[in-house]
């Protein structure tokens, strides 16, 4: 048996829970508390002191469960990579109508806005990344196969003609730019979504980006 199974906190070893609901309720608690605290003060100023007593777990829960906060941070981002995973296809048929295929690629990006937690950790990734590189690096490495998803697709839909895209990569990050202006940054520096309605919004994307690439 690991050390998770055989160390636990003695406040709650004889509240009647299993080891299982215990430990997972720590973690769970111990995630929630880090994404506010390194929003809250920055990765660099939050120590496992303050992690566990904004968790609410004693200390050698805390080290049971991450033995650093890089280990928590690299949590956070496997959770915000799972997030992508199911808000992006895993397939994009290059067969299909481009229009409807851009319109569901556009709606998850906005749906995936729409969550505090997949934003609030982006906002923690760019007010640390200049102080800790690796952090850049690691959310990086997660997002470039995503956006690897819609790049294959533009490039298949080159190659059959459907569009005139001399350069996917450019024009993947031009699309997800136009829905990023409207929806993401305005939330990144404080302030609300601008009041256009999702339709709208998906709707012009799509046409303006395909005014630019669709083949004549």
């Amino acid at each position: 048996m690991g050390a998770m199974g055989v160390i636990m906190d003695d406040s709650r070893a004889s509240n009647g829970a299993s080891p299982k609901g215990r430990h997972g309720g720590s973690r769970e608690a111990i995630i929630e508390a880090a994404g506010r605290l390194f929003l809250e003060r920055g990765f660099g100023s939050v120590s496992m002191d303050d992690l566990a007593k904004a968790a609410g777990v004693a200390r050698r829960t805390l080290y049971n469960q991450f033995a650093t906060k890089e280990d928590i941070f690299r949590e956070m981002l496997r959770r915000v990579s799972g997030q992508l995973e199911d808000a992006l296809p895993p397939g994009l048929e290059p067969h299909g109508d481009v229009e409807d295929v851009l319109r569901v690629i556009a709606h998850a990006i906005l749906e995936l806005h729409r969550h505090p937690e997949y934003c609030g950790f982006l906002r923690m990734v760019v007010a640390d990344s200049r102080q800790f590189p690796w952090i850049a690096e690691e959310f990086a490495a997660v997002m470039e196969p995503q956006t690897e998803r819609l790049v294959r697709y533009l490039t298949d839909l080159a190659a059959l003609g459907v569009l005139d895209c001399r350069n996917p990569v450019l024009a993947a990050h031009q699309f997800m730019g136009m829905l990023n202006e409207l929806s993401l940054w305005p939330w990144m520096i404080g302030r609300e979504s601008l009041p256009f309605a999702t339709e709208d919004v998906v709707e012009e994307t799509i046409r303006m980006f395909l005014q630019r690439y669709r083949r004549i």
